[in-house]
């Protein structure tokens, strides 16, 4: 990395929430509603991400900065960051409910490109992906994969899209947080299990300086969500 040069860096706010800070710009993923349980803060970004519509992951009206928000499938290219969505899902017949009542929203997964590497955000994932959802979202370096079950994969079909999708880097998101509203949801430790892991040690950030600096076995890292 040349001298001077900041490395990108991941927090994870909660839930499918993280903030990625690049060289040009930072964004935000699935911002959620403090109706939730906990707070994601009052985060800064130039780019906002939602998968679907519920408000536990479209709230962009929580982050600061005046952000670009992409809400659907696309090719797009904001601040330097260029981000790719792709749809998932099948279409649901009118009136059948997901999780809680709630109707089901169809889901969109991103792949962005920020200082070189390349981030996808699978959203509210609820099946493994077709070949051609897996062409389409093409190479990944860091994969943010849904977990806890409920209306989205559980720990079994998230390990098959890792499989699927062989990342570098994969941190685990959307699965039971205390005092939150995710009783339904396994916790991370059951997903770690399909992984081969017995132990969970969380960090509190992922920084990455380039390609090269990505570990070359892949690698589950489970973040420390702010509180």
């Amino acid at each position: 990395m040349p001298w001077g040069q900041k490395p990108l860096e991941i927090t994870y706010l909660g839930h499918s929430c993280f903030r990625i800070r690049g060289r040009e710009a930072s964004i935000v993923t699935d911002p959620f509603s403090p109706k939730y349980g906990i707070n994601m803060g009052r985060p800064t970004a130039s780019i906002v991400t939602v998968s679907h519509g519920d408000e536990h992951h479209s709230f962009a009206g929580g982050v600061n900065g005046e952000p670009f928000v992409v809400d659907g499938p696309g090719e797009y290219e904001i601040a330097d960051v260029l981000i790719s969505g792709v749809r998932t899902g099948k279409p649901i017949m009118a009136g059948s409910n997901g999780a809680n009542g709630a109707p089901h929203k169809r889901n969109t997964a991103y792949v962005m490109e920020v200082d070189g590497l390349r981030i996808c955000h699978l959203g509210d994932l609820s099946e493994t992906l077709s070949d051609e959802q897996i062409e389409h979202l093409g190479t990944v370096d860091v994969a943010m994969v849904p977990v806890g079950g409920g209306h989205v994969i559980g720990p079994t079909k998230a390990a098959e899209v890792v499989s699927q999708l062989e990342p570098n880097l994969v941190i685990p998101m959307h699965y039971r947080i205390a005092g939150t509203k995710s009783e339904e949801l396994e916790p991370v430790e059951r997903f770690m299990r399909e992984m081969g892991s017995k132990s969970v040690e969380a960090v509190p950030k992922v920084s990455l300086g380039a390609k090269g600096g990505l570990p070359t076995d892949m690698q589950v890292v489970v973040m420390e969500h702010k509180r």
